[in-house]
């Protein structure tokens, strides 16, 4: 690859980024733009922009966007339409940030006429995979640069060594190594490495970001209602609010309440397994809440279809084909399907939990006429089933048959 004239870099303005800016400075004697995205990730990120210019980044060359609206309400939001889960359990909230990261990414450069974008994900993880995938796909021209894949500065010693040659400012507490690696949006917080990499070692409670030990959350449940128009949550307790300012308060209550703690050992994309603790306090209660308010307004057909189609659907995206042509066959197919999911949810939080005790609908299939253990007035012939059951054993009968005479 010819060295890139130009290159916009995601930058967050920490010191591993930081020295990726000054390393494309160096070795490629190229012009660097920086974009540094408010996922919701809960950080000042003024800061970044000081230190971009710090580095010798012109002011018109400094992006930093407040895209969580646009992330809870193009991303999170179809995601959770589909109920997607990874290996059953992993609610995907690193995986569906990258697209929007790489979109931006994508976008900038073809704005302020660059040929290249960096990113900071290692050689080792699904990141680096998910950034230049949605990259290809959005620009199939685009270079993409990834400095851990190609620099020499393999250690701790040498990244330090470099950030003082170059004048980059170091913060005390990152001459050591930190405890854990933390990855944080408005839908979820990861944190992986070091301390956590042995499974078989408890989790440490200085680990929790955002969420309240369940052991410590109030010793009174609380009541909230949740409601939705085709799929999406668009109101809580009556009000209405926009999807980042849902998640954001979604995720107060989950956090307070001790909602969504996950230890997990997952399969990555390049073929090893690693151990991550997830903290997505607000997305666990939407779940629940979309669970619930399915179970009255999707017909079975419909609704066990979906949930067949759901991991493949979470496998996609955490392997980062978010902008693939069959993800965007099944995001239309579990759209279709929520074209009257629409109604109220009011779930419990205790502890750690979350349940659905109540929903309704005015687009709602339960008909307590047909399932009453009181007269039905004629609504459900009891008889029927038997024809139903008969028709049903057939081919059971005949197999039976088949093996006896064997």
């Amino acid at each position: 690859m010819s060295a890139p004239k130009k290159v916009v870099l995601a930058y967050s303005g920490g010191l591993d980024t930081s020295i990726i800016l000054k390393w494309l400075q160096t070795e490629y004697g190229c012009e660097v733009v920086t974009f540094t995205a408010d996922l919701g990730q809960g950080e000042e990120l003024e800061p970044a922009r000081a230190k971009a210019e710090l580095l010798g980044i012109k002011p018109e060359n400094i992006y930093i966007e407040d895209v969580r609206e646009e992330f809870v309400r193009d991303f999170v939001n179809p995601m959770f339409r589909a109920n997607a889960l990874y290996e059953g359990q992993y609610l995907l909230g690193t995986s569906i940030a990258r697209p929007l990261i790489s979109k931006r990414l994508v976008e900038i450069a073809e704005e302020t006429g660059a040929d290249a974008i960096a990113h900071g994900a290692t050689g080792k993880g699904n990141d680096q995979v998910r950034f230049e995938l949605a990259a290809y796909a959005l620009n199939p021209d685009i270079k993409v640069i990834a400095p851990w894949r190609l620099w020499d500065l393999t250690s701790r010693t040498k990244l330090i060594e470099f950030a003082e040659q170059h004048q980059i400012p170091i913060a005390k507490n990152k001459r050591g190594e930190a405890p854990f690696s933390v990855d944080a949006n408005l839908l979820h917080t990861s944190s992986e490495g070091r301390v956590l990499e042995d499974p078989a070692e408890e989790a440490p409670d200085y680990v929790l970001q955002r969420i309240t030990r369940p052991e410590d959350a109030p010793d009174a449940p609380e009541m909230v209602e949740i409601t939705f128009e085709k799929g999406d949550a668009v109101a809580i307790d009556g009000e209405a609010m926009s999807p980042a300012t849902i998640l954001t308060k979604l995720n107060e209550l989950g956090g307070k309440h001790g909602i969504g703690i996950l230890d997990l050992v997952e399969n990555r994309f390049v073929g090893m397994k690693s151990r991550g603790i997830y903290e997505t306090p607000g997305g666990t209660i939407l779940l629940e809440a979309h669970r619930g308010i399915e179970q009255i307004t999707l017909d079975s057909g419909s609704g066990h279809l979906k949930d067949s189609l759901m991991p493949r659907y979470a496998e996609l995206i955490y392997n980062g084909f978010w902008f693939s042509p069959e993800r965007e066959m099944l995001q239309a197919a579990i759209d279709k399907s929520q074209e009257r999911v629409s109604g109220t949810v009011r779930l419990k939080l205790y502890k750690g939990s979350v349940r659905t005790v109540a929903r309704w609908s005015e687009q709602s299939l339960y008909s307590e006429a047909h399932v009453t253990f009181e007269e039905d007035a004629g609504a459900y012939d009891q008889t029927d089933a038997q024809g139903f059951i008969r028709l049903n054993a057939l081919r059971l009968k005949l197999l039976a048959t088949r093996k006896r005479r064997g």
